[in-house]
């Protein structure tokens, strides 16, 4: 199968933003050495210990430190933003690193402040939603509106570079949308395990093959899971404490909660989680997949079988580097 990697720069507690972007970059590089597909970098705000907000700078930076392996957003929050200033920054990276540059496109609020400061301010004819907003992405992307469309006569000159073009989400609205406009489809299992089967066979089953540059002629899916890979199952489930401790805060509305080390989230936790195992033709990923790499293997190979997928893409919180490392070194000998 292939793998590739959606990285959103943890920052542990007694650690620095600079220090969390720079492990995304060495990350990138061991990636490519490893043989990972792709490498995205998310865009998250307002949260202490996520560095990764500005996947466009990261991206350059990724790019400039790399030389083969793809790059990308996962995602660029397109809800907040021109879209027409989206389209010419990724056109731009492309620009710089040709032919390696993936534009992961997808929505997600922020909560009320954050939205309200994100946010840009449209005329009521060219209100933000989401249809309108991939549809308009796909148009600049294409060089090609329709004739009424007051865009149509926009100069389109600085749009010519492509990026590989991806609609990322969990929701039925984000499969719809990439069938009916021709997209290949990032799924998050770990955001939406119990709607996954139905919402990625109803990207199949309503996929509109695309003439248009961005487009596609066949259904091409990528399913995003939480995984972590170490030497023993034991040691799995201490890396996987901060981010259970994480959603653990998160639920009780703890939003500037610090993210510790293994051993200081499961003092937290009162001990360490238990790991939960993906049963075969359940076709429900479990939040986090942990274990050995036996039972990693085992389990992504089921998933992918299940799903009909050949490339799942990789997400974690390790907050210690090295394990985090050793993780995907691990995986990587499941790369085929």
């Amino acid at each position: 199968m292939r793998l590739s990697i959606v990285d959103i720069s943890t920052v542990p507690e007694g650690s620095t933003r600079h220090d969390a972007l720079m492990n995304s970059i060495e990350l990138a590089k061991y990636a490519e050495k490893l043989g990972y597909t792709r490498i995205w970098v998310a865009e998250h705000h307002g949260a202490r210990f996520i560095a990764g907000r500005a996947p466009e700078v990261l991206i350059a930076a990724i790019a400039a430190n790399t030389s083969t392996i793809r790059v990308g957003s996962g995602s660029v929050l397109l809800n907040h933003y021109s879209v027409f200033k989206v389209a010419e920054v990724f056109c731009t990276l492309n620009e710089l690193y040709p032919g390696r540059i993936d534009l992961g496109a997808g929505r997600a609020t922020t909560g009320p402040v954050t939205d309200f400061a994100l946010q840009q301010d449209r005329s009521k004819q060219f209100r933000s939603d989401s249809n309108q907003q991939i549809l308009e992405l796909v148009s600049w992307l294409d060089n090609k509106f329709p004739s009424n469309h007051p865009f149509s006569q926009a100069p389109i000159y600085t749009i010519e570079s492509k990026p590989h073009l991806h609609l990322l989400g969990s929701s039925p609205w984000s499969a719809s949308a990439a069938a009916e406009l021709g997209l290949s489809y990032v799924f998050a299992g770990f955001i939406n395990q119990a709607g996954a089967a139905k919402i990625i066979e109803s990207y199949r089953k309503n996929f509109k093959p695309s003439d248009e540059k961005t487009g596609i002629k066949s259904p091409a899916l990528i399913l995003a899971v939480h995984v972590v890979c170490a030497d023993t199952e034991e040691e799995a489930s201490r890396q996987l404490a901060p981010v259970t401790l994480m959603y653990k805060n998160l639920s009780l509305g703890k939003l500037d909660a610090v993210l510790p080390d293994p051993d200081g989230a499961i003092k937290e936790l009162g001990g360490a989680p238990t790991i939960e195992k993906y049963v075969p033709g359940s076709c429900v990923p479990p939040k986090f997949i942990g274990g050995t790499l036996d039972s990693v293997r085992e389990q992504l190979e089921n998933i992918a079988s299940d799903f009909g997928v050949q490339e799942i893409m990789i997400q974690d919180m390790i907050t210690d580097h090295k394990a985090r490392l050793r993780s995907y070194e691990l995986m990587a000998t499941l790369i085929g």
